[in-house]
């Protein structure tokens, strides 16, 4: 089964080149002139006097160009003709982290892009566009950090614009796809978050561009994300509604069902049609794709006008997720055969497949809490039936005591002696991440390791030059339960010595910090540090949120080993 994960981190990544030859040459009018100035520059291309006290700016962009002397180009990881756009994976040399930048190139003469807006004017609409853009946030999109504009002495002649986005880490969705199929309902759950950012964007009057197999990213946690921006000055919300389809048809049968030239340029195969030119059905692909999610590509897919055709982003959204909704309602059954083989961590497998977990300390780990958690419950069981078979036997009117799970009658004279509840047993974890309303999510890839019940292992900050909250007001875990659960104690392993945080409860993942509510807070030691949650309210989502880092100096960062939770005793 693929997995909706990034690789090991520093391993080559598929389908990213380093190509340093540039997308299309510069245009030129008939007569052999120079294109017409942008109408944003900084520096108008008639006002750079004969003798530039700087060396020109050569044109084209390569691996290692530098723009606005701060944006350091690495690796160009695709291309969208249509938009004349260059999707570069580069380096932010003032910060040290990496971010996505959308490079606008002239078109290649003869060049036809459907419209008839000079390049100049083109360009100009989608960097407004952008500018517009600024304001809007959401997980589904990755956050808009600087646009440039052209005519400046850092930016190439022939770049008509850019677009600096945070870097999303993962993978693309060709080398998600490239590893085989994947769980139906795991593409749907990878696609909700996207649609969710499509429809707060068209609430905003803006577009996403996600119609462009290239722009979209698969998040470490599985989740499909918008990438790269400046989507093409034509794109409309019909055309983001297409491409949330077309991102959930490719997870679904590992084919684009949109342009076959954008598929190849994304290692993509293009999606097969009947002969009267109709989309094939993922079903037609692949065994146990549910009936709603056929119908749902199929209605974003299909020609304005036809039946059961889908309109809206919101309308995807609602549907995604209804389906994750139900599949959570439906867990406990065995699933419909879907062709993808059940990873170890799923609780139904195939017959054939070995039920050992020596080799797998997280499998163990949870296999063992269910085995702990069964046995407590047939000792419940068997205590309540002691005391109800007691009752009809005892004459006297001093209440049976339960000690280990057994019914002990008290010797005549003695007061009855109430045995101490148990300590509450641990609680399986059912989803973590990290959480940080205005940052790029330190290391996120890494922060499953704070449950993977091997405290060598470790999820840690990034390192900031000052204490927060000079540059955030924190960062923090996210740790989500299967249902609310009453909690006795979490117990925080941590070599960070003075880091300190604070314990909250959520109401879901995506709250904002002001919608969660503060339970206690701790400071911790080096080593195992225990943190009392007594008089605290069923949870279902805690945020772990780190309010002060550990160091000094210019060297501020923590490290979390290991996160346990208890639950309250019985």
């Amino acid at each position: 089964m693929s997995e909706l994960a990034s690789p090991p981190s520093g391993a080559a990544t598929p389908g990213e080149t380093s190509e340093e030859a540039p997308l299309v040459p510069e245009q030129q009018r008939a007569d052999g002139s120079a294109p017409d100035a942008p109408t944003v520059r900084t520096t108008p291309a008639h006002d750079v006097p004969t003798a530039p006290a700087v060396p020109p700016v050569p044109s084209g962009t390569i691996a290692g160009s530098l723009l606005a002397s701060r944006y350091r180009l690495r690796t160009r990881v695709g291309t969208d003709p249509a938009a004349c756009a260059e999707f570069w994976r580069a380096e932010d040399t003032i910060l040290r982290r990496d971010v996505a930048v959308t490079v606008l190139r002239r078109p290649a003469p003869g060049a036809v892009l459907g419209d008839d807006l000079s390049d100049v004017d083109r360009a100009e609409q989608m960097v407004v566009r952008a500018l517009r853009s600024g304001s809007f946030e959401h997980n589904g999109a990755a956050r808009l950090l600087d646009v440039l504009t052209p005519g400046a002495s850092t930016v190439p002649e022939d770049v008509l614009g850019a677009a600096v986005t945070e870097w999303v880490p993962g993978r693309s969705l060709g080398e998600v796809v490239a590893d085989g199929l994947i769980k139906p309902l795991a593409a749907a759950r990878a696609v909700a978050p996207l649609a969710a950012a499509a429809e707060a964007a068209h609430r905003h009057g803006l577009v996403l561009g996600c119609d462009h197999p290239q722009r979209v990213r698969i998040t470490p946690d599985g989740r499909a994300q918008l990438c790269f921006a400046l989507p093409r000055s034509d794109v409309t919300p019909a055309d983001d509604v297409r491409g949330l389809g077309a991102v959930l048809y490719t997870l679904l049968t590992t084919h684009w069902p949109l342009s076959s030239a954008d598929a190849a340029r994304a290692g993509l195969a293009a999606a097969e049609r009947t002969p009267a030119g109709a989309l094939l059905p993922p079903s037609e692909h692949r065994p146990g794709v549910p009936v709603e999610l056929d119908t749902l590509t199929s209605g974003t897919l299909g020609p304005d006008g036809a039946p059961g055709h889908v309109h809206t982003a919101a309308a995807v959204q609602r549907l995604l997720t209804e389906v994750v909704a139900e599949d959570d309602r439906m867990a406990l059954f065995p699933p419909a055969h879907d062709g993808v083989p059940s990873a170890p961590g799923d609780v139904w497998q195939e017959r054939s497949r070995t039920t050992t977990t020596s080799g797998d300390p997280q499998r163990r780990r949870k296999m063992t809490i269910a085995l702990t958690a069964l046995g407590a419950a047939v000792l419940m069981v068997l205590g309540y039936l002691g005391v109800q078979l007691g009752d009809m036997f005892v004459e006297n009117g001093s209440p049976p005591i339960v000690v280990d799970g057994a019914p002990v009658q008290p010797a005549p004279g003695e007061e009855p002696q109430v045995a101490a509840s148990p300590a509450g047993p641990t609680v399986a974890v059912a989803g973590v991440d990290v959480y940080d309303e205005v940052g790029d999510r330190d290391n996120a890839d890494r922060v499953t390791r704070v449950i993977d019940g091997d405290p060598t292992t470790a999820w840690n900050t990034s390192n900031y030059f000052q204490q927060f909250p000079a540059l955030k007001p924190g960062i923090g875990i996210m740790v989500s339960f299967a249902s609310a659960v009453q909690l006795s104690e979490v117990v925080i392993e941590s070599p960070s010595r003075g880091t300190v945080i604070e314990v909250r409860s959520a109401p879901s993942t995506e709250a904002a910090l002001a919608d969660t509510e503060r339970i206690t807070e701790v400071t911790l030691g080096a080593g195992r540090t225990p943190v009392s949650l007594d008089g605290s309210q069923p949870v279902e989502h805690v945020l772990i949120w780190i309010t002060k880092l550990s160091g000094g100096g210019s060297e501020h960062t923590s490290e979390l080993g290991e996160i346990e939770f208890r639950r309250a005793g019985v």
